[in-house]
């Protein structure tokens, strides 16, 4: 273990001079990390992920399973700690040591760095399949739980993000919309009614020059179609893409599945803008300079040269006025199935999927889900499952705080507020007890959010 300075005075700060000291054995920086896994029961989660992995090693010479490799890391990437490097800091850590159900205090020290990485790097890509299905049911599961089958609707959002690489990874190329050489991460995310959260349910990573319309696409979508479809039969499904994923084979695949409402972002062309044009027309009437745009919201049937069959596409007319003060059009499409109005497709069905944006800021701000630095393409997948995993731990935690302040608080906020405060340990024959700040800020959350998660006032 690292040894650092055990003393620190500042002389002159105060009347007295002021002592620090790195010399207690048993406490910990991260005394509320338990709250991990106390949401880890609720779900299942890193049980049913390590039922999905088959050990190959030498029996005799394993000191740390499956399951708890996986335990280690899912709960530092919640914690804060995204690199494997960071267990050489956890080793001893008591509270980390009691996520893994061992003695805070006599029990074995957790894996190394080496351990680590060579579990990442084992995992190919049958197990990778195998782990994001588990992923996938493991959230549905929950949510069906949760609401007791009571389920109208099910929204399911895809969306792409960027994820920058370095080096000689696998699969890694240009992509000149992003200006740099990355990995493509498809994120799924579910809703449920009317509620604003939306679950993170898959992440596939692809390479960087990956495409939307691709069949890699239509496939994970058909999967995940077929999971909501068999878990809430009689639930509606709508789904929002942005322009990005509109192609003829999406599009007809979309139109085969019974009572599934998608909107979908259409890119411009020639037609779509002929036809948009009276709509700018009346829109330009509308604006005044230099302030004030305007919006006028129309429809047409379109079918393009590749399109089968012709379908309904919602236009929106905007006009624009740039630094100079100068108009300019800016005409949007979606393509639909549903049959409200064209503003109200527009503005809360295909606009209100801009809120996952947040979400995806909170994967790689809070998570670091880019944290993608393998040579090997699956070991990179299986970090990026390992995030998504962490996620659903998080977004656990959020839903039992909803009656707290902190009940849209992003995963940073909840890592600061619940996680990382001092903690000093006892043990006994009989108990361990964790003892945390009396002057906690933040002691009424977490109290509540223990309770919710089944701790008992004692």
């Amino acid at each position: 273990m690292e040894k650092i300075t055990q003393r620190l005075i500042f002389p002159e700060l105060f009347a007295k001079p002021i002592h620090y000291q790195f010399d207690e054995p048993h406490s910990s920086s991260d005394g509320g990390a338990l709250l991990l896994k106390a949401a880890d029961q609720k779900l299942q989660l890193t049980t049913t992920l390590a039922a999905c992995l088959v050990d190959v090693r030498q029996a005799a010479k394993v000191k740390h399973s499956l399951e708890d490799l996986l335990r280690q890391r899912i709960y530092g990437l919640a914690s804060g700690y995204a690199d494997a490097n960071d267990a050489a800091r956890l080793a001893h850590d008591p509270i980390f040591k009691l996520l893994l159900d061992r003695s805070p205090v006599t029990g074995p020290e957790l894996s190394s760095q080496p351990t680590l990485s060579r579990f990442e790097n084992s995992i190919g890509s049958k197990e990778n399949y195998r782990l994001a299905l588990a992923l996938a049911n493991s959230v549905i599961a929950r949510q069906q739980k949760r609401l007791r089958g009571k389920v109208r609707q099910v929204t399911i959002d895809l969306d792409p993000t960027d994820d920058p690489t370095h080096g000689q990874q696998q699969f890694t190329f240009f992509n000149a919309y992003y200006d740099t050489h990355c990995y493509l991460p498809l994120l799924g995310f579910l809703s449920f009614n009317n509620e604003p959260e939306q679950y993170l349910v898959t992440a596939l990573l692809r390479p960087g020059n990956a495409s939307e319309k691709h069949g890699v696409v239509v496939g994970l979508l058909q999967r995940l179609v077929d999971l909501v479809r068999t878990t809430f039969p009689k639930a509606t499904i709508k789904l929002r893409l942005d322009s990005g994923f509109t192609c003829p084979l999406l599009l007809d695949y979309l139109d085969s599945v019974p009572r599934l409402q998608y909107v979908c972002g259409m890119p411009k062309n020639a037609v779509l803008e002929r036809a948009a044009e009276p709509l700018l027309a009346a829109a330009r009437k509308l604006a005044q300079a230099p302030n004030q745009s305007a919006q006028v919201f129309g429809e047409c049937r379109y079918q393009a040269r590749s399109w089968q069959q012709q379908r309904r596409v919602i236009i929106k007319a905007e006009i624009v006025f740039n630094q100079r003060g100068e108009p300019q059009d800016n005409p949007r499409f979606v393509v639909t199935n549903q049959r409200q109005q064209p503003k109200f497709i527009y503005k809360k069905a295909y606009c209100s999927r801009a809120v996952i944006e947040n979400r995806i800021k909170e994967l790689h701000h809070g998570l670091e889900i880019d944290r993608t630095s393998c040579p090997r393409f699956w070991a990179n997948q299986f970090r990026v499952l390992l995030t998504a995993a962490a996620y659903a731990l998080m977004q656990e935690l959020r839903r039992q705080a909803k009656h707290t302040s902190l009940a849209r608080a992003q995963v940073s906020t909840l890592r600061e507020h619940l996680f990382k405060l001092s903690a000093r340990i006892e043990e006994s024959v009989r108990r361990i007890v964790v003892h945390l700040p009396q002057s906690f800020p933040y002691a009424r959350q977490w109290s509540s959010i223990a309770r919710q998660l089944g701790a008992a006032p004692g």
